[in-house]
């Protein structure tokens, strides 16, 4: 059995991420998701029905509360999640101050003891909201810093590969390769704002909109006017 790990938090992104590395040969998956004080958490329960669709053997759920600290309008109950502009240069209040580096660093001590050489993330820096923990360069510096402090790397001298499928690849691509998966995007859940149904004007629903709509393929989650 070929093991991995997927970091999946029930968007759209690391959805389609493991369900890339069940294509990649990888069938004893392994999956990994944060409650880490966000107001989205709506997207917990998408995870644990995603990770049930694709036939996870084990789903771990751990508690990081980032909310604990001010200045993410994400977690911070003080701030309000704005409205959305994807043409924006600079890094949104919606930046979770090191998620990433956060996460792949818990991951990391999760694969080290299962012995999994293999994790998954679905970050990209082509069509991303300005996130610094989500480009080429930061993923394989932690990479670097991850096998230098797991015994699975440093011991073992099994290298342990940060898989980011999507790094150079625009959403609608993404969006494209996921519906040839068999991704049930209807399972998703992307909204920053976390509401009955997705709000349409956050930074997370304005990507999501122009991936859809640029891979020509309609989304199960649309709102109808």
């Amino acid at each position: 059995m070929k093991k991995a790990l997927v970091l999946l938090s029930g968007g759209l992104d690391s959805s389609t991420a493991l369900y890339v590395a069940k294509e990649q040969g990888f069938d004893e998956l392994y999956a990994i998701t944060f409650e880490y004080g966000q107001k989205h958490d709506k997207e917990i329960e998408a995870s644990k029905a995603m990770a049930k669709a694709a036939g996870v053997k084990e789903h771990k759920f751990v508690q990081l509360m980032l909310n604990q600290w001010d200045g993410c309008s994400l977690t911070d109950e003080k701030m309000d999640i704005g409205d959305g502009n994807i043409n924006r240069t600079t890094i949104p209040d919606t930046y979770v101050p090191a998620r990433n580096m956060v996460f792949l660093s818990v991951a990391a001590s999760y694969a080290d003891a299962l012995d999994i050489a293999d994790i998954f993330i679905g970050v990209s820096e082509v069509d991303y909201s300005g996130y610094v923990d989500c480009r080429e360069e930061f993923i394989r510096s932690m990479e670097q810093t991850i096998n230098l402090g797991t015994v699975l790397g440093a011991e073992k001298k099994q290298k342990i590969t940060l898989h980011a499928p999507f790094m150079h690849m625009t959403k609608a691509d993404e969006v494209r390769w996921g519906t040839r998966l068999g991704v049930d995007y209807g399972l998703t859940w992307t909204c920053y704002r976390g509401g009955e149904k997705p709000c349409g004007k956050c930074d997370s629903c304005l990507l999501r909109a122009k991936a859809f709509e640029e891979a020509g393929i309609k989304d199960p989650l649309t709102i109808e006017n």
